[in-house]
């Protein structure tokens, strides 16, 4: 498949609906409300949250989204998701990238994660893109139980 001509910007509340419905169809993917996303889009909200998609150019359809949640000096990726039609094609790393730049602008010097240990794709992506193990949290998902791979990458 080729990389499509992607353009990332920030999620507007146009964007709810097809992030909600990528998010459903994924597995590994945080299944959040609608008002979870709400309030990720909430400039005033506290802690504030940097929220981007990734949008097909030549559909017009997003294709990925990402969510990070900023706690000075440090930053949470809560997610990077991908529909299964834009996977393995450089959506998500286009993605991070981006969430990095703009979390740097911010003064963020770390960007923590955490992740099901079975989730092999997205430990392989992570460490491709430079993350490093920090812990395991036992137990910590639900649903099926299983621990939780923390990782950390730093910014500076």
């Amino acid at each position: 498949m080729s990389t499509p001509e992607i353009r990332i910007r920030c999620m507007v509340q146009a964007d709810l609906n097809r992030v909600i419905e990528i998010a459903q169809n994924l597995n590994e993917a945080p299944h959040w409300p609608l008002s979870a996303y709400q309030t990720a889009l909430d400039e005033n909200f506290v802690p504030r949250r940097v929220s981007l998609v990734a949008e097909d150019l030549e559909t017009g359809v997003v294709v990925g989204f990402a969510v990070a949640c900023l706690v000075a000096p440090q930053a949470e990726l809560e997610t990077i998701a991908v529909a299964a039609e834009g996977q393995c094609r450089g959506v998500a790393r286009r993605l991070f990238a981006a969430i990095a730049g703009e979390l740097r602008l911010a003064g963020i010097r770390e960007v923590a994660l955490e992740v099901r240990a079975s989730n092999h794709p997205a430990l392989a992506l992570y460490r491709s893109l430079g993350f490093r193990v920090t812990g395991r949290r036992p137990r910590y998902y639900i649903d099926p139980v299983e621990d939780a791979v923390l990782l950390s990458f730093g910014l500076e």
